[in-house]
Formats: structure tokens, C-alpha cells, sequence
């Protein structure tokens, strides 16, 4: 799909989650986007990239969507994005505005002795990507550090981040950590105690950002933008 197109469904399928079916699942499979067993929460802070803390009245309803865009070719993960809004607009009928609200988050810095980086190089026009190998083996190319906070609050972390970098720039660069069990809750990701026989353990996600990248991560209290859901509708199947 051209990268400067804005899609939208041109047919979708909306319809209960079958409650025996485990798992949960966001993918494209060529032009058909897909979600299984997702809650409405789970749309938005996809759709929205926003952290479950930044949604206030969310239904609990579980929705597997099923559509293709109105556009040729293939959508990438913003355009997803898009597409999902555009369900959640126009065939569960959401209304929102938003907030700001202090509350408990993380902040993104950097670290003393500055940050270990690599500039992205020759690709001002393509999207960035945030792509996991793995629990804890993240890749990330052509992105900004709000691209980032917004990547890890979305996928990884139990609260909002927020960038206090001061960089603007985009990047690509790899990160790799051991998780804890408070991160990966929205993958549904039960987090296995640490191997203590591994001879060469990856340090923890505050580590690894340090050592890797140059950056830290603190808890601190933030004001932050918030969804305040003032309406929405449980679609009919179709």
C-alpha cells in the first residue's frame, strides 16, 4: 500500500470472540486485517497507541474484527492503525474526548554519558517499525524516541511513558532484555521465573537500556493525555 495512503474498511466483520478459543491475536494477512478474541480496550490502545491506564470507561466486550481496506496493496502497521479506528468509529460508534491527568508513569531519558544511537540513514519517507523476536528481543528502525515511549507503553510496560529525552531524531537500534512479570500483559505473556543456570543472562529492561542505549527509565509521577470514552455501542454481528 502506498505509504502516504489513508485507508479505511471497505468491508469489515464485526462479531463476538468465541469464549473457548484461546489466545489473542492483531495480524495482516495481505490485505486482510484481522483481530481475534479482542477486547474493545484492546482496539483502541492499539488503534490510538495508547496504554490500558490511558483509557477511561472502557467496555469489556470481546470482538474479533475481520476487513479489507479500500485501498490496493497491502497495509502496514500504522495503516492498521488507521483501519482500526475507523471500525471503532464507525461500526462500534466511539466518541471520545481527551484529558490530561496526573498519574504514576514511566520516564524515558537519557542516561549520564549520552545516548548510544544510530541515526537512521536514507529512509526519510518509510514508516518506522517496532518488531518483536521475542519476549524481551525488540527491533526498532526509523523511529523517533516518542515513536519508542509510544511502542513500549503500548506493548511492554504497565503504565504510560513519556518521553524527557530531548531527542528528536529517528533511530534504529536493537534492545534486548530478560522481562519481568509486569511487562507483557497485553500480549496475555506469562513471564517464566529467569533461568538460574544460564551462563550468560540479558540484564534487566532498565539495565539493557543503559548499557545498550544510553537511556533510562524511572517511575515518577507525569501528566498525561487520557481517552474519556463518552460513548460507545456493542456492534450487531454481521
Amino acid at each position: 500500500m502506498a505509504a502516504d495512503a489513508k485507508p479505511k474498511f471497505d468491508v469489515v466483520t464485526v462479531k463476538p470472540s468465541d469464549p473457548n478459543r484461546p489466545g489473542k491475536l492483531f495480524t495482516i494477512r495481505g490485505r486482510q486485517v484481522l483481530t481475534i478474541n479482542t477486547t474493545v480496550n484492546d482496539l483502541i490502545t492499539f488503534a490510538y497507541s495508547l496504554q490500558t491506564k490511558e483509557i477511561l470507561n472502557p467496555p469489556s466486550w470481546m470482538n474479533d474484527v475481520d476487513g479489507v481496506p479500500d485501498v490496493e496493496g497491502q497495509p502496514d502497521i500504522q495503516q492498521m492503525r488507521l483501519l482500526m479506528q475507523d471500525a471503532l468509529v464507525e461500526r462500534f460508534g466511539l466518541k471520545f474526548h481527551t484529558e490530561q491527568r496526573e498519574m504514576t508513569a514511566y520516564a524515558l531519558s537519557v542516561a549520564k554519558g549520552g545516548p548510544k544511537l544510530t541515526l537512521t540513514a536514507d529512509r526519510p519517507g518509510s514508516p518506522g517499525n517496532f518488531l518483536f523476536g521475542g519476549l524481551g528481543k525488540l527491533r526498532v528502525t526509523n523511529s523517533t524516541m516518542q515513536n519508542f515511549c509510544h511502542g513500549m507503553q503500548e506493548a511492554v510496560m504497565d503504565k504510560p511513558v513519556v518521553d524527557q529525552t530531548g531527542l528528536t531524531e529517528r533511530y534504529d537500534f536493537n534492545l534486548n532484555w530478560t522481562p519481568d512479570e509486569s511487562q507483557f500483559a497485553s500480549f496475555g505473556a506469562h513471564i517464566p521465573p529467569p533461568n538460574p543456570d544460564d551462563p550468560n543472562p540479558l540484564p534487566s529492561l532498565y539495565t539493557a537500556l543503559q548499557e545498550q542505549l544510553g537511556l533510562k527509565m524511572e517511575a515518577t509521577k507525569a501528566s498525561v493525555d487520557v481517552m474519556v470514552i463518552d460513548h460507545i455501542d456493542k456492534p450487531s454481528q454481521n
